[in-house]
């Protein structure tokens, strides 16, 4: 064992990351590590990487430079998404020590014999399709709620995305070992769990267990008051799961839908398994049995061949859809995917001036499903960070509020009532009763 030493871990990217990150970091606290924050002088940094946009490698080599030069003597390992895809590439980048790709970075503390600088740079990155295990994660003691990783790899090849060649194939553990795990997480302190993974509906890749069993059975899971499920494909999201969730009391009205684009052209050239009227279904079926539901939209801009008049039927299509939120991806070229070589590139001052224009219909979106609720009353699971005097939470609906900091509400559910929007899109509210759950 390895004592009196330091580590920090720093994660780039998804919920998904941010669950396995934890599981890691817990590994390094056993084997007699600190975990400290990032400025806090470590003798090891371990950077999670993502690599689903361009940008991301940027911030994987931003934050060697910046660890060098808290502490020049650290080890520096990178592990995640784009240590498996580009694991020479992380080697070249001054002062890095270790690079794990997605089977090996779960055996980290095996490369651990000591904390010296390498000379040379070590890399242990098995072939993607080699890659078969699943590792269980979850989130502990960094955040009100937990993620709980229930699914890993997938076997969609969206013409735009490397995931599949960075985490390999739709894998899962059984419902009974994710039923286990999900009963460490409910002694811990959290209220809420957050299904994460990379395609979690496909769950059980059509054996015979399934996403919709899972559910069910996390529902009867005592200890854990919220559950949400994150980002499903809209052709995984079934009315039997919609149905489920408006019943249940334990999973929150609250979806994350992939889009990526309102064109029935353009999601064809993604290679998406829908066009956009099965979406409008999916939409119209929740809002028909939970009015009150948030839905989140993932879209991309500027993919190649996406005409302006494919960009504004995008636009005019999310425009008229009920739902509440975008998250807005500027297409980026990546290595190894079938969108690198088509061609009608869209430029990148387009691709720009596309994104701005959803974010602010985003920013519309948000308000009007927030001015909705005014009025109403909401259960509001409040965090553990003071921001600027205020304590932020979030209602079983997803609708962002915020109340004068008090230390006695942080990682509480209390019933507050919905009064109205401030200038940076946030309910202010007032407290019906104090009724710590």
């Amino acid at each position: 064992m390895i004592s009196n030493k330091k580590v920090s871990l720093y994660t780039l990217g998804c919920k998904l990351n941010f669950s396995e990150t934890s599981s890691i970091a817990r590994m390094f606290e056993e084997e007699g590590f600190a975990r400290v924050e990032f400025e806090e002088t470590p003798d090891v940094y371990v950077i999670n990487t993502c690599s689903v946009t361009e940008n991301a490698d940027k911030k994987c080599k931003q934050l060697v430079n910046k660890a060098l030069k808290i502490n020049p003597d650290a080890f520096i390992a990178i592990i995640g998404c784009y240590a498996q895809l580009k694991p020479e590439e992380i080697a070249k980048i001054y002062g890095v020590d270790l690079v794990l790709g997605a089977s090996e970075k779960f055996k980290i503390l095996e490369h651990f014999s000591n904390v010296q600088k390498r000379e040379q740079t070590e890399i242990h990155a098995s072939k993607i399709n080699q890659v078969n295990e699943f590792i269980p994660s979850y989130s502990k003691g960094d955040r009100t709620r937990s993620f709980l990783k229930i699914q890993d790899g997938c076997d969609y090849f969206c013409t735009f995305c490397t995931i599949p060649l960075a985490r390999g194939k739709s894998r899962n553990d059984s419902i009974a070992k994710t039923i286990n795990v999900a009963r460490e997480v409910a002694k811990t302190d959290v209220h809420e769990v957050v299904l994460t993974g990379v395609n979690i509906g496909d769950f059980g890749q059509g054996n015979e267990e399934n996403f919709f069993e899972l559910i069910k059975q996390l529902d009867n899971i005592e200890g854990i008051e919220r559950f949400r499920i994150s980002s499903i494909e809209p052709n995984l999201l079934t009315n039997e799961i919609i149905s489920f969730v408006s019943k249940s009391n334990k999973f929150m009205p609250h979806f994350h839908i992939p889009l990526q684009s309102g064109s029935n052209k353009i999601l064809t050239l993604m290679k998406r398994k829908y066009l956009k009227e099965l979406y409008v279904d999916r939409v119209r079926q929740i809002k028909q049995l939970m009015p009150h539901t948030c839905i989140g939209v993932d879209v991309i801009v500027g993919f190649p061949g996406e005409t302006e008049e494919d960009f504004l039927e995008t636009y005019q299509f999310l425009n008229e859809l009920p739902v509440s939120y975008l998250h807005v991806f500027t297409y980026s070229e990546r290595q190894n995917t079938t969108a690198n070589k088509m061609s009608e590139v869209v430029p990148k001052e387009e691709r720009s001036k596309r994104s701005k224009m959803l974010h602010i219909l985003s920013e519309k979106k948000r308000r009007q499903f927030y001015s909705e609720h005014i009025g109403a009353t909401y259960n509001v699971l409040f965090e553990s960070e003071n921001h600027e005097g205020y304590l932020h939470g979030f209602t079983e609906n997803y609708i962002k509020v915020k109340v004068p900091y008090d230390t006695a509400l942080e990682n509480t559910i209390q019933t507050m009532k919905l009064l109205h929007v401030d200038a940076e899109g946030i309910v202010n509210v007032t407290m019906c009763k104090l009724a710590n759950v």
